[in-house]
């Protein structure tokens, strides 16, 4: 694995969003929701696709935060212009397991 140096790292905007709404996203070429996150006043609400059917309802994500890449170039995904880069695991079964704060912070908050 190749290091990065702590430039690089600190170039890296991980913030926090809270969802603010879950639409499905038939669209795309694997299961997939549309989610717009708020990030706070410093980005405001950004919208991006997440492969995380298997685990989630739309329901249930409503209000939960999330980490979030948000200074990377928007990607054309299908009809969707991806903001910012939804964060997760892959557990045993292939399936995305969201990285959330462990306790609730502010939306924008940076991870350090």
């Amino acid at each position: 694995m190749d290091k990065i140096t702590w430039e690089h790292f600190e170039a890296v905007e991980l913030r926090v969003g809270r969802i603010v709404d879950v639409q499905e996203f038939p669209e795309a070429s694997k299961p997939a929701y549309k989610i717009w996150a708020d990030f706070g006043d410093d980005y405001g609400i950004l919208k991006s696709s997440a492969q995380i059917t298997a685990l989630y309802d739309p329901e249930e994500l409503i209000g939960r935060e999330i980490i979030g890449l948000v200074n990377i170039p928007p990607r054309q995904i299908g009809p969707l212009r991806s903001e910012f880069l939804v964060t997760g695991f892959t557990n045993e079964r292939g399936e995305v397991v969201l990285a959330m704060p462990e306790r609730p912070v502010e939306p924008g908050a940076r991870l350090h």
